[in-house]
């Protein structure tokens, strides 16, 4: 054991020095440090409380997404506590019961969630022990713990959870240090513990958003203008009543139409109809028609330099350059965007799959001019995807819905063409780089410049990136940041002596927001691509010629798995392997992919056969869920960089449903294998987004491995 893990897993060091002659013994400042969200809510009963039943309630502000993070919260609440997992009940974000850790994003679910209960139910441990000491009258280290219930360990006398607290909760401040479980007495924690959520969805059971319903409940439609900023100039309430019955109310603010019927059929109807006969302005002209490189590189950008490293040469006749090109990509939900919501006695309840409940309620606080404390938010899991999809919209449209119709639960559920059609996509991407290499065939100077719009426009807090908020009487223009996320994994990982890189940012003509791994998947398919074409310049094979630009040994052990979970497969005429790696943000997961391609030239056709993946995220919590997570990253990427693409007409997008944007049927999903390289004394990391963007790269290189052909705009299969 090193010095840092011997800090890091015993909570602080003690120092001697000398002062007059004489020796003291004294604790050095803090060593531990303990997460974020365990800072902004110190409390242990914030985290967890003792049932009457003997068993621990745990609250996150975390949503499940699917990434599992309610199985992994359950295991490491039940190790610290030694408590089965039947004996954890797990409460998901919740403005009235549960404390705010901001949204579920960039992996921090695990580095930030659970390690907060982690230590929450470490400190409510040993404050147990401590009550238990005191009423058995023995000391802490003459007790057992074991299923709610403490003991001495000659195993006469026992207490319960419940009989110690009696009726209480433990309400003292988590604070460092705080003695963690030793990893040697894990029973629970780095095994594949099944997600008992997957059984509910096999069977059909109420478990999704879209599943919820309430007695009583009525239904609401939202009619969309035919094109971003249009303006509605004319509507007939009265003949819509006439032609759609069931009509409780029509809701009219500006450009935001919402109709209430009895049944959800109805709602549709009226929506159909409201389309038909209502008039509309032109709004934006979308650029149909375009080179759409050649039109994002006309719009004014802001110009910021992100990072640089030694001097870049003068003259660059000696660069090798490449230009790589991603475009618009859907989060295309599997299930739309779906609210419920009711207002009653002064108080607004939502229910929402949003990714950020504590903001989602601020946000509607400022859009209704509401109290914050007049609004309840309960997040439910939504069968969707990862990133800033419709979900906030939904939940702003059925707000404002449930505030003119209060008594009634309505709920509002996207049509398949709202949700292409509306949603904030991820950003189209240009990457350009261009580097030197020395006489060894060692990268000397490195330059990489970018253009994208934002990878987030989430509501955070304010109402004006809302959807309703934009077409009300008096709109809410949105807001952007600068970067957004695009300049993530732009900076390499690998060593170089001389690098710059620089960021373009532009607002483009679609609506754009955070979808998964925001821009490390462009990035690291650009600067994984430009290292195979690096390597053959150089008379490398891609392996040897990353591992000779990499420090991390950490990193060069994940390359090097992959090397050997391929070394023996044999190539079949017509199909290729291509490899990639990343550090997802440069500071969490380490992933290397390699991609097995079939191309049939006559066809021209790509299918993806096989994928492997090694990955160190450091501690495994759940090693089944983190397989999950990189087997679901790298499907989904090659679904992305084989067929996606947003597509748009001078008015509208036209990509409105599945033939129109197609994403990887069953039949064409490539089979994957996919290798933990576990790291126990290790921090866990976040892993939910570390295979798009190697996976990307990997698909790319392979398909040049078959036909010699660089394909550097995406996607690869022109339609």
């Amino acid at each position: 054991m090193n010095r840092r893990n011997f800090i890091k897993n015993t909570g602080c060091l003690a120092i001697g020095f000398s002062i007059s002659g004489s020796f003291i013994d004294a604790p050095s400042p803090m060593m531990q440090e303990l997460p974020e969200s365990i800072k902004r809510h110190p409390n242990i009963n914030a985290w967890l409380e003792v049932l009457a039943n003997g068993q621990v309630r745990i609250f996150t502000g975390k949503l499940e997404l699917g990434q599992g993070i309610s199985t992994a919260i359950s295991q490491v609440a039940a190790e610290e506590l030694d408590l089965t997992m039947e004996n954890v009940e797990i409460v998901l974000a919740d403005t009235l019961r549960t404390p705010d850790e901001g949204y579920t994003v960039g992996s921090g679910s695990i580095e930030q969630s659970a390690m907060a209960v982690r230590f929450a139910a470490a400190a409510a441990r040993h404050k147990l022990l401590e009550l238990a000491a005191q009423q058995l009258n023995v000391s802490v280290d003459q007790l057992t713990m074991k299923e709610g219930k403490i003991s001495t360990i000659t195993g006469d006398r026992s207490i319960t959870f419940n009989q110690l607290l009696n009726g209480k909760q433990i309400t003292d401040k988590i604070q460092a240090p705080v003695t963690l479980k030793p990893k040697e007495n894990y029973k629970l924690v780095g095994k594949a513990i099944p997600r008992n959520d997957i059984n509910r969805m096999v069977r059909g059971e109420q478990f999704y958003i879209q599943d919820l319903r309430f007695p009583g409940m009525v239904y609401a439609s939202i009619v969309r203008p035919p094109a971003y900023e249009a303006k509605l100039l004319h509507l007939d309430e009265k003949a819509l009543q006439k032609n759609i019955p069931g009509i409780l109310k029509t809701v009219v603010n500006g450009s935001f139409i919402g109709v209430i019927a009895k049944e959800e059929y109805q709602a549709i109807k009226a929506q159909r109809w409201l389309q038909k006969h209502s008039k509309w302005s032109a709004g934006t002209q979308l650029p149909a028609g375009t080179d759409l490189v050649t039109y994002l590189k006309t719009l004014p950008v802001q110009t910021k330099r992100d990072n640089e490293k030694g001097s870049m040469p003068t003259d660059t006749s000696s660069f090798i350059k490449a230009q790589y090109f991603k475009p618009y990509h859907m989060h295309a939900s599997i299930g739309p965007s779906c609210a419920v919501g009711i207002y009653e006695n002064g108080r607004l309840h939502v229910w929402s799959h949003s990714q950020g409940i504590f903001p989602l309620r601020e946000s509607l606080a400022k859009l209704l001019q509401l109290k914050i404390e007049q609004i309840d938010v309960t997040g439910v899991p939504g069968s969707g995807c990862y990133g800033h999809n419709g979900a906030d919209d939904a939940a702003a449209d059925v707000a404002l819905l449930a505030m003119a119709y209060p008594g009634k639960h309505i709920r509002l559920q996207w049509t398949r063409e709202e949700e292409h059609a509306w949603e904030p996509y991820g950003s189209a991407m240009i990457m350009e780089v261009a580097a030197v290499l020395d006489s060894s065939g060692k990268i000397n100077s490195w330059q990489y410049d970018l253009w994208s719009d934002t990878h987030s426009t989430r509501p955070g807090g304010n109402a004006n990136n809302l959807l309703a908020a934009q077409y009300y009487s008096t709109p809410l223009k949105e807001k952007q940041g600068f970067s957004g996320g695009g300049f993530r994994n732009s900076e390499p990982y690998y060593s170089f002596p001389n690098y710059q890189v620089n960021g373009h940012m532009f607002k483009g003509p679609l609506r754009t927001s955070a979808l998964r791994s925001l821009g490390a998947y462009a990035n690291v398919f650009a600067i994984e691509s430009f290292m195979d074409e690096l390597a053959e310049k150089a008379g490398k094979d891609p392996f040897t010629f990353r591992l000779m630009h990499l420090t991390d040994e950490r990193a060069k052990a994940v390359i090097r798995k992959v090397q050997e979970l391929i070394a023996d497969v044999k190539q079949a005429a017509n199909t290729g392997i291509g490899i990639a790696f990343s550090r997802y943000k440069n500071s969490a997961a380490y992933c290397a992919v390699a991609a097995q391609v079939q191309v049939q030239p006559k066809e021209g056709t790509i299918k993806v056969q096989k994928m492997w993946a090694a990955i160190d995220a450091g501690e495994v919590i759940n090693i089944d869920g983190l397989i999950n997570q990189t087997e679901g990253g790298m499907i989904q990427s090659a679904s992305w960089t084989i067929m996606e693409q947003v597509r748009f007409d001078a008015q509208h997008i036209s990509s409105r449903d599945w033939v129109s944007y197609p994403i990887m049927r069953f039949s064409q999903i490539p089979e994957v294998e996919v290798a933990v390289l576990n790291q126990p004394n290790e921090k866990a990391m976040g892993a939910g987004e570390a295979a798009q963007g190697p996976a990307a790269a990997a698909i790319a290189n392979a398909v040049y491995k078959v036909g010699g052909k660089r394909i550097r705009h995406l996607p690869l299969h022109k339609r």
